[in-house]
């Protein structure tokens, strides 16, 4: 890709919309005297995430769990554990949303390292290509994946028709993707789009640091486990497979069915850079919510089914979503905004798939030809 273009929105269409949904979402913190960083249940969920993710590796490699059988069960409950910091912990301290405190946000938002990731790339496509342009193709980096077709605006390939099928299993690999090579190929796009540059980052520091925390992640979770564990190393293999398998599917699956809807909106800005609608509208727009009554996957999902008040106040921690969508409906629907939500996680992916097979067959652009 190119230099990083800049987005335009026009900020003068409804601006008073999320002037009066700031004001009514701080009057609610102010008046219950609640802070919008995590609480007491935030700080138990924090510590039950990263526990599922070390303590089983702990009774492993200290012998504590010795049967192969229960190995397998400690890789699956890590995998879980895994998705968990991704979901609930790292994503709140990474938008800076945990705590007050930049060093504990720091702190936690440097777990992402602990399941294969990297903190800087993940900052700068979530927090910055993401959030700032959701939807919006060649800058919302979440739609960028050449095995897919997750808009309209992108080009069709013929492998596509059959990408609502095979979608499970790559999304299944997404995080084995980030350790082995996306993580260093993104970097270096980043370079070349001079994206670090604007976001303060030094490439050969970032290449450095990246390739230094790829190296202990890999003999943490690889190079030990092959030498302490009472296991073949294929079982080993198998092991550490199964659990960035179960972690990469969950995320794909919470992430996805939030934008690649069929009731969502794409957008291209390559004539004219802007977008017709204000940045707050956009999100309503490109953006729904899921499952709301779950209150146990939502526990579990980091309040991720709650993404149109997690795009709107990304700098409130997800606790706090369930409360503040009230406010965020309401006001929505005064102002004749959508307001896009499921019923249910099933319902959510329903629409998802469905969507893919359409783009990926051109039913979707048979539509659009005819309306």
């Amino acid at each position: 890709m190119s230099k990083m273009k800049v987005v335009k929105f026009n900020m003068q269409d409804q601006p008073e919309f999320y002037k009066e949904l700031r004001g009514r979402v701080n009057n609610y913190f102010t008046e219950n005297n609640i802070s919008r960083y995590a609480n007491s249940a935030m700080k138990f969920k924090t510590a039950f995430m990263i526990c599922l993710y070390f303590l089983p590796m702990f009774a492993m490699i200290t012998g504590l769990i010795q049967t192969t059988g229960l190995m397998f069960l400690m890789w699956i409950l890590m995998g879980f554990g895994m998705a968990g910091i991704g979901l609930s912990i790292m994503h709140d301290a990474n938008h800076g949303s945990y705590s007050k405190n930049k060093r504990v946000n720091s702190a936690l938002g440097f777990l992402i390292n602990f399941i294969g990731g990297n903190h800087v790339n993940w900052k700068i496509q979530h927090n910055v290509m993401h959030h700032s342009y959701t939807n919006i193709d060649e800058f919302d980096g979440d739609l960028e994946a050449a095995t897919f077709r997750f808009s309209p605006e992108q080009e069709r390939k013929s492998i596509f028709k059959y990408q609502a099928f095979y979608a499970p299993f790559l999304y299944g690999l997404m995080t084995i993707y980030w350790l082995t090579s996306k993580d260093f190929l993104q970097l270096i796009d980043f370079k070349k789009r001079n994206i670090l540059e604007s976001q303060g980052v030094e490439f050969k520091r970032a290449i450095t640091l990246l390739s230094i925390n790829k190296a202990w992640y890999v003999l943490l979770t690889i190079i030990m486990p092959l030498v302490m564990l009472p296991m073949a190393w294929w079982q080993v293999m198998l092991g550490f497979f199964v659990m960035h398998f179960i972690c990469g599917l969950m995320l794909a699956l919470i992430f996805q069915p939030a934008h690649v809807l069929e009731e969502t909106a794409f957008y291209e800005v390559k004539q004219t850079g802007s977008v017709e609608n204000h940045w707050a509208i956009h999100q309503l727009r490109t953006t729904a919510n899921f499952a709301k009554n779950s209150k146990l996957f939502s526990w579990f999902i980091g309040g991720l089914n709650f993404q149109i008040e997690h795009h709107l106040f990304p700098n409130i921690c997800h606790v706090h979503y369930p409360k503040i969508s009230h406010i965020v409906k309401q006001t929505a629907e005064e102002f004749n905004l959508p307001y896009h939500q499921h019923e249910t996680f099933g319902d959510a992916l329903k629409s998802h798939f469905s969507l893919l097979y359409d783009l990926g067959t051109g039913n979707y652009d048979k539509r659009m030809a005819k309306a």
